[in-house]
């Protein structure tokens, strides 16, 4: 069983900055895969980027590359998504999921937390 809190999101200016994190507890993430996606009103959830726990192997959407950076913390099982010179069209609601590498769902996801860029 895995859980997961975000927090971090909140209200910035476009070329702002922002430090989203993602807290996991479970008995243990050998194997997972953490990922961070985003929902804005109206449109489908997206993929932002994905870390595999174990190996450190990074992956990002298009839209983010460049900008955005997944890092995770091993002692403490928290998964980070900073995200640098922000734009309105990153305002959403980022979630965290996790789901093992052999699996084809994710196991869990957070409750979400929303980032707003103003113009």
């Amino acid at each position: 069983q895995v859980q997961l809190v975000e927090s971090g999101g909140g209200l910035v200016q476009a070329g702002g900055s922002l430090r989203l994190s993602c807290a996991a507890s479970g008995p243990t993430f050998t194997g997972y895969r953490m990922t961070w996606f985003r929902q804005a009103p109206g449109k489908e959830r997206a993929f932002v980027a994905g870390i595999n726990w174990g190996s450190g192997t990074t992956n990002y959407a298009d839209s983010v590359k460049g900008r955005f950076t997944i890092s995770k913390d091993n002692a403490k099982t928290v998964v980070f998504l900073q995200m640098n010179n922000l734009k309105p069209e990153d305002t959403a609601v980022y979630y965290c999921a996790a789901r093992r590498l052999l699996g084809a769902q994710y196991d869990a996801w957070g409750q979400g937390t929303q980032v707003t860029v103003s113009s």
